[in-house]
């Protein structure tokens, strides 16, 4: 099979392009990673090429040795990946130490997979362990009005939490973990990547105060359905701030436990304090 007939592929390309038309990937803004299944590898092995030079991933992801991942480039933007997939997307291979990675299908007219490869990778390695190999998945993009809260609210998961909690009652449903928050740092390095990882050992969904959003799902539609419930939940919540400094009437802890029986879920009691 071609790597573009693959669904997998497809997919991913449909995650780019309606990413880019939610307006949360401005140029070159957000990236994308998939931890590519065994049979979908040899489904499309023939269009593969292992002549490409290893290059040094910047992090050790031992647990993924061996695995392949399809990424975008750096430097790409979103908004032409489903115009030209072959030169702004492309699958690596990670080596049997997990310390180095090649290009083994796309970026036709060169380039390196995305500059915060190291924090997908290190997300998507914890996320295997905690997850017994389910999640697969890890998105990141610039929904403005959760950057905007990041001005705004403290950043501790449990404001961040029930704030959007608050917001819209299907979120504690969504993401009944919560949410994790990273203070700012310089993207791309090994720094923000360790840190967003021990917050992916407990979440889901990792803020990055003055930046964006990191998701982790099992498949494309879950990860990117998870960013959009937490953006428009964010979108409400800037709509009520900017109408009134206080809430006249929300979701009370009490009716929080009862949606938690309804729906069999358990909620975090750290994110149902009294205010």
């Amino acid at each position: 099979m071609k790597v573009l007939d693959a669904a997998f592929v497809q997919g991913f390309i449909r995650v780019c392009d309606d990413g880019a038309r939610m307006n949360w990937h401005e140029r070159n803004g957000g990236n994308l990673s998939y931890r590519i299944k065994p049979e979908e590898v040899e489904s499309v092995k023939e269009e593969l090429a292992f002549d490409k030079p290893w290059q040094p991933i910047g992090t050790s992801v031992p647990n993924l040795a061996g695995e392949f991942f399809l990424v975008t480039g750096t430097g790409r933007f979103f908004r032409n990946v489903i115009l030209d997939p072959a030169a702004n997307i492309c699958i690596i291979e990670v080596d049997e130490k997990g310390e180095n990675f090649r290009i083994c299908w796309g970026l036709v007219n060169g380039g390196r997979p995305t500059s915060e490869l190291p924090s997908h990778l290190m997300n998507l390695e914890v996320k295997k362990l905690v997850t017994n190999g389910r999640y697969r998945v890890v998105y990141h993009a610039h929904p403005a009005n959760t950057i905007a809260l990041t001005f705004v609210l403290p950043l501790e998961d449990k404001v961040f939490t029930r704030e959007l909690w608050e917001a819209m009652t299907e979120c504690p449903v969504v993401f009944p973990a919560g949410v994790g928050v990273v203070k700012w740092m310089v993207p791309g390095g090994r720094e923000v990547a360790v840190a967003t990882s021990e917050l992916m050992k407990k979440y889901d969904v990792a803020i990055w105060a003055h930046h964006g959003i990191f998701c982790s799902g099992e498949d494309f539609d879950t990860t990117f359905g998870l960013m959009h419930t937490v953006e428009k939940a964010a979108d409400i919540l800037v709509r009520v701030m900017s109408m009134s400094p206080t809430k006249r009437q929300t979701i009370t802890p009490r009716n929080f436990r009862d949606l938690a029986a309804d729906f069999k879920l358990t909620l975090p009691e750290e994110f149902l304090y009294e205010k």
